[in-house]
């Protein structure tokens, strides 16, 4: 068993130093943060401190609630390196000096317990060199731990021991990075930009010389290389943008300097002058002035503006016009194959990039390391891609791209070969098998703790199913309830399975049920496209049964004679938070972002969410007692569309209990959420009705104050006051008083009258049309 780190140190309070720090503050870890004494400094602690209250402010959000900076101790490297004499870990991100790093280490061995681990977040400092020189004792406890920016929200860890570490130090670090920390751990080979950078940085530079030399605009470029092949939009010129011009100089540099001159890099590589010219002028991306791209403020306009590659000088940005994007466009699934066989320079482009990054990919077997799904799972986890490089080979086929390296005068990597005629990866009796170096089938294990519902799938049929959800069983008398529509947007599909399994679950032995599914989002909410259509033909008991059998089925699963646990990830928004607010318990993913969202589009929570979350608030214990404090909150929470940053910012909100639990790993959260379904079976009992005291007319009209105040303000649109009357109709319980008692029925049925007196108006309707065409809020 690998020995526990309850305590650590980060030094170094950089970006990524200040980040590792607020994201091991996150699990609740104590953490002490240390970097230098600026000269003729009066606070000598001031970089450290500095860090952390920028963190603090920071948007995205560091610190998963505001609270974890207070376990992050701040010091300096003057005065406190006593203070890690009793920390578990010790993590150096430094300057990427190797004499500033070893220097450190020979402090810091004077002063660590022993046992005590100490990495480094490097990725251009070879593990041999930064250890060479130093002790032994050091060298059995030390390893790279490469964490990506920002580490809150980055789920790779790349880990690299040298010939000395322990094996113990290594399950240690990887034991706290994967269950506190929620990290994916790829074992790499002390090699020149372990495998995330290593193929990132070849695919960005390639993209950008491949670019300037056959007349491809930037805007091209981001269309070729994003969704056709699953990767994020932003393509290559926009994710320099987004992390900065400046650091691609620094790091190719490196790169540069250790690979040999045979490798890829030296191949392709150039004088990027304008870049460095950019970076001198501070176009360094989105921190800086603009980047390749940049928002161009005229008056109240803001117009798009991209670089074109030939002149240096910005122009406003242009949509790319190319038959192979719509060619890519049409073919669905097959976009990148259809794209990398076009005749236009656009498929050309794909070809002279994709293909190159691919084969670069199997060039690194057996080296880097002997797995390809390490490789593809550091660039579905460091970069965001959707399909790591072999999952995009094996859509291509080996065969495919073998033959196009060899069009475009590239070279073919041995293992490469070794997969012609094959594949490099294979489904043999429901197990996931993956193609060695030597050619041979090896069978991808999971971690142990670790369900994921893609594996159950394989091997078994649903329980019941429908064209926007599916119910599968998961073992040990535990049903899982799995959305499957378009985002996981609420349909009647939907709400007519969760009706038909609560009826099933009892009547076929089932103990419990999860409702949980493994999309980039728990839910979005409701299918407003459905919504839109109703009411464009004025089918309003259409829309009103929706909502009533909304209702039914969403108190279905509050009432059900078994324990249902939602287990949410990613967004759970309007229809998808109110699911979970009426589960009996939730196990929620970290990276939970919960809200009641639904006045962004001209409408009020219809499916119990007031009610429950009156309920939750007038329990919350942070909250005074009385009618009047729950309300109040209910109406600040739901009236500006209130969305949770994360599982413990839901806590504080209202939208989970204290005792819902909180899964870091997001492979971990099936499992997690089926232990918990599984606790509650012995002597479970649906939870009581709710009944509550509410203040009516006297509790509206202090909403209508407080709406009034906002609007001279000008914090609330007229629309918002008339979407926020209604909201603060149903919360004050319509015409009640704090004497009476209104039942859950009552407040469904305020629910109901709101929503379909919205639902008719002009400016909720424009609302939902501009939501659907933009993605945006109109502020009507």
């Amino acid at each position: 068993m690998a020995t526990p780190i309850n305590k650590v140190a980060v030094i170094g309070a950089g970006v990524m130093g200040a980040g590792i720090a607020a994201h091991i503050a996150n699990a609740g870890i104590p953490v002490v943060l240390l970097d230098i004494v600026p000269a003729d400094a009066e606070n000598r602690n001031v970089i450290a401190e500095t860090a952390v209250q920028k963190m603090l402010k920071a948007d995205p959000a560091p610190f998963m609630t505001k609270g974890c900076a207070r376990n992050i101790q701040t010091g300096n490297l003057e005065d406190d390196l006593p203070r890690l004499a009793d920390c578990d870990w010790i993590i150096e991100a430094v300057v990427e000096r190797l004499d500033i790093k070893q220097d450190l280490y020979r402090k810091l061995d004077g002063v660590r317990k022993k046992g005590c681990i100490v990495s480094s977040n490097t990725s251009t400092i070879p593990l041999e060199s930064l250890t060479k020189g130093l002790s032994d004792a050091f060298a059995r406890d030390f390893c790279i731990t490469h964490f990506f920016n920002p580490p809150r929200y980055m789920r790779l860890l790349e880990v690299v021991r040298g010939p000395q570490t322990r094996a113990e130090a290594i399950d240690a670090v990887s034991a706290f990075c994967d269950l506190k920390l929620g990290k994916s751990i790829v074992h790499c080979q002390d090699r020149p930009g372990f495998i995330g950078n290593r193929l990132g940085i070849l695919w960005i530079l390639a993209a950008v010389v491949e670019a300037m030399d056959n007349d491809i605009s930037i805007e091209e470029a981001d269309a070729i290389l994003g969704r056709p092949f699953g990767i994020p939009k932003t393509g290559v010129f926009g994710l320099m943008d987004l992390v900065g011009l400046d650091l691609m100089p620094h790091i190719l540099q490196s790169m540069l300097s250790l690979l040999p001159k045979t490798d890829a890099f030296h191949v392709i590589n150039r004088d990027l002058a304008m870049i460095r010219t950019m970076i001198a002028d501070g176009y360094t991306g989105r921190k800086g002035k603009g980047g390749f791209y940049r928002i161009n403020r005229t008056g109240t306009e803001k117009i798009k503006e991209g670089i074109d590659l030939k002149t240096g000088q910005y122009r406003v940005s242009v949509k790319p016009q190319l038959a192979s994007l719509d060619a890519a466009k049409e073919a669905g699934k097959k976009a990148g194959q259809v794209l990398l066989s076009h005749p236009d320079k656009g498929g050309r482009y794909a070809r002279r990039v994709m293909a190159r990054t691919l084969s670069y990919a199997a060039s690194l077997i057996p080296d880097v390391t002997a797995s390809v799904d390490d490789i593809d799972e550091a660039m579905r986890l460091g970069y965001n891609w959707k399909f790591g490089p072999f999952q995009l080979a094996d859509q291509i086929g080996p065969d495919a791209l073998i033959a196009i390296l060899k069009q475009e005068g590239m070279p073919v990597p041995a293992f490469l070969e070794t997969a012609a005629g094959k594949s490099f990866y294979r489904i043999e009796n429901g197990r996931r098998m993956a193609l060695s170096p030597d050619g041979s089938w090896k069978e991808l294990t999971r971690p142990d703790g670790v369900i994921l519902l893609e594996d159950i799938k394989r091997t078994a049929k649903p329980l019941l199913k429908n064209g926007s959800a599916s119910l599968w069983d998961i073992g040990d008398g535990v049903a899982c309830l799995e959305f499957t529509s378009k985002m996981n947007s609420l349909d009647p599909e939907i709400l007519k399975m969760i009706s038909q399994t609560v009826r099933f679950i009892p009547k076929n032995g089932f103990k419990a049920l999860l409702v949980y599914n493994e999309g980039s989002n728990f839910s979005v909410g409701a299918n407003l496209g459905l919504a839109i259509f109703a009411a464009n033909i004025a089918a309003w008991p259409m829309i009103e049964e929706m909502v009533e059998n909304g209702q039914k089925a969403y108190m279905a699963l509050k009432r059900a004679p078994f324990p249902v646990v939602g287990a949410p990830s990613g967004m759970a928004l309007g229809g998808g938070c109110e699911i979970l607010l009426h589960c009996d318990a939730v196990q929620a993913h970290a990276e939970t972002y919960m809200g009641l969202v639904e006045v962004g589009v001209g409408l009020i929570p219809g499916w119990g969410g007031c009610k429950e979350m009156l309920h939750r608030l007038s329990i919350h214990p942070a909250l005074p007692k009385g009618p009047m404090p729950p309300v109040a909150k209910a109406f600040e929470t739901i009236s500006t569309a209130t969305v949770a940053k994360s599982a413990m910012d839901a806590k504080e909100r209202g939208f989970l209990r204290d005792s819902d639990g909180i899964t870091m790993n997001r492979y971990r959260l099936l499992a997690d959420a089926k232990a918990k379904a599984l606790a509650m079976v012995q002597g479970y009992k649906p939870a009581e009705p709710i009944e509550l005291k509410l203040p009516g007319e006297t509790g509206k009209v202090a909403m209508e104050m407080a709406l009034g105040q906002f609007r001279r303000m000008g914090k609330a649109t007229p629309y918002d006051e008339v979407v926020s009357l209604e909201l603060a109709n149903i919360l004050s319980g319509g015409e009640t008083d704090h004497t009476e008692t209104l039942t859950e029925d009552n407040i469904l049925a305020l629910e109901r009258s709101s929503f379909m007196r919205l639902v008719r108006q002009k400016g909720t309707l424009d609302r939902v049309e501009h939501m659907l065409l933009t993605g945006k809020p109109l502020r009507n």
